[in-house]
């Protein structure tokens, strides 16, 4: 292939290569352009459309993180192969909280931090206050048991323009917290599932099934995550992922192995995947990874998700989209269970995002977290010849996996000693895993930047 034939619109609002990774997506996915298939070079393409070459490398790299394309060393772009991608499209469209001991430490590289210095306050108050101005006697009304339908409505709108999420606001269901969100899913589900896990995982979420009285399986992942031939091997009929940003490891699972999955779903009734779309907000090179629900044509996927990273942690405002297949069965099962989140904050939360509050927000804690995780990426510099850095273009926090002798243990106490947290891989583990090399989680949302800089050139004496 020697060029595409590209109408690029310089006056709309979609930026530019953006509007690139749309149409050679849409290429790939309806077979125009067949597995296998070079693609332009980025200056070929770029001259072609008269476009800067990082507009169009923004557009690779975006289809190559989504695993559309292929990158062969001095070889080119190739189309991946996805085998029956149309047939799986739908016609019509319609952080682990471990409990710590309570020493303070002087630095701490949690990964669940959340900087709650650049909340909006003001605004919050404002919203607030003209909440209780404007309906005084309502508010104090016991609540629809799903959550307040204008609050749904607001919110089924924002997953689809966000995450690409199709959904009515009869599926969605507020909850306080993701752990009563799993909650309420069991007594929807019903107990007689077994429920496979990625391996490591975010394990409140484990936890709380296990808890429950759920038989749970951990699977293996490799670099594109939960390996479906194990997941089949499991005997598991529901699992839980989390494929735009996997928690802790940070991999993106690529488009192939995401229909894997959901043909796995589709093979069998009574098969379903929750999708856990933690921290997906934040990502730092391209646009946020489209959520797989938007993928399903089966009603297979359980999406779920939490203002708790993108606004406030006391926010306790957690959700679920449910498929229309499970919605009846909530109806019967989970209905009569009124409402955990006060109808104040699911109508400020409402105004927040329809105000375009919560866009803001989010932009101005993008540019926050990037310029942290740029301070930190730098200051590792030291530290690449001696460990791999992975995760580092999304959420809020990456791994160094040492190639050295050093065992995790001796990693972590050793900065403890200088008043440092920093937290091991092992602690996200189902089950141990043998010879494993030592991998260390730095979180870097609640650090100052110059805090960072003081932790990290510490970390570089101590683990040389």
């Amino acid at each position: 292939m020697n060029e595409l034939t590209i109408n690029l619109n310089s006056r709309s609002k979609k930026p530019l290569y953006e509007q690139i990774y749309d149409y050679i997506k849409s290429d790939i996915q309806t077979g125009r352009i067949p597995y296998g298939e070079k693609l332009p070079s980025t200056r070929a393409l770029s001259r072609h459309l008269e476009v800067s070459r990082s507009t169009v490398e923004l557009a690779y790299e975006q289809l190559l993180s989504e695993g559309y394309i292929e990158s062969a060393p001095y070889r080119g772009f190739f189309v991946a192969q996805i085998d029956e991608l149309y047939q799986l499209k739908k016609e019509e469209q319609t952080a682990v909280k471990k409990v710590e001991k309570k020493r303070k430490f002087k630095y701490d590289f949690t990964p669940n931090g959340v900087d709650l210095n650049s909340f909006p306050y003001n605004v919050w108050r404002k919203l607030s206050k003209d909440i209780l101005i404007d309906d005084k006697t309502e508010l104090f009304r016991t609540g629809d048991p799903q959550g307040e339908y204008g609050f749904r409505c607001a919110l089924s709108n924002y997953l689809y323009q966000a995450r690409g999420v199709n959904c009515s606001p009869d599926q969605i269901v507020i909850g306080a917290g993701s752990d009563y969100i799993l909650m309420l899913l069991s007594m929807i589900l019903g107990r007689k599932h077994m429920i496979a896990f990625e391996d490591p995982t975010y394990k409140q979420a484990y936890r709380v099934i296990h808890t429950i009285g759920y038989e749970t399986v951990p699977v293996m992942m490799d670099q594109y995550g939960m390996m479906v031939s194990e997941l089949e091997k499991s005997g598991a009929d529901i699992a839980y992922v989390t494929p735009s940003h996997q928690y802790p490891t940070g991999i993106v699972m690529p488009i192939k192995r995401r229909m894997e999955l959901l043909k796995w779903a589709y093979a069998k009734e009574g098969r379903y995947i929750i999708e856990d779309d933690y921290d997906s907000e934040f990502r730092y090179k391209g646009k946020p990874i489209p959520a797989l629900q938007g993928y399903d044509a089966q009603d297979k996927v359980i999406y779920l998700g939490t203002f708790s990273k993108s606004i406030a942690p006391a926010i306790r405002l957690s959700y679920m989209v449910l498929p229309e297949t499970l919605v009846e069965q909530y109806r019967i099962r989970g209905s009569f269970v009124n409402s955990t989140v006060s109808k104040v904050d699911q109508l400020i939360v409402q105004r927040f995002i329809e105000e375009g509050y919560y866009e803001r927000h989010l932009n101005k804690s993008r540019a926050l977290y990037k310029n942290r995780h740029d301070v930190l990426m730098e200051a590792l510099k030291p530290l690449e010849d001696i460990c791999e850095i992975s995760g580092e273009h999304a959420g809020v926090h990456i791994l160094l996996t040492f190639e050295n002798s050093w065992k995790e243990q001796e990693l972590i106490e050793k900065a403890e000693k200088e008043d440092i947290r920093v937290y091991g891989l092992s602690d996200y583990r189902i089950r141990e895993a043998d010879n494993e090399k030592a991998t260390i989680l730095l979180g870097y949302a609640n650090m100052k930047e110059e805090k960072i800089k003081e932790a990290v050139e510490i970390l570089n004496r101590l683990w040389r």
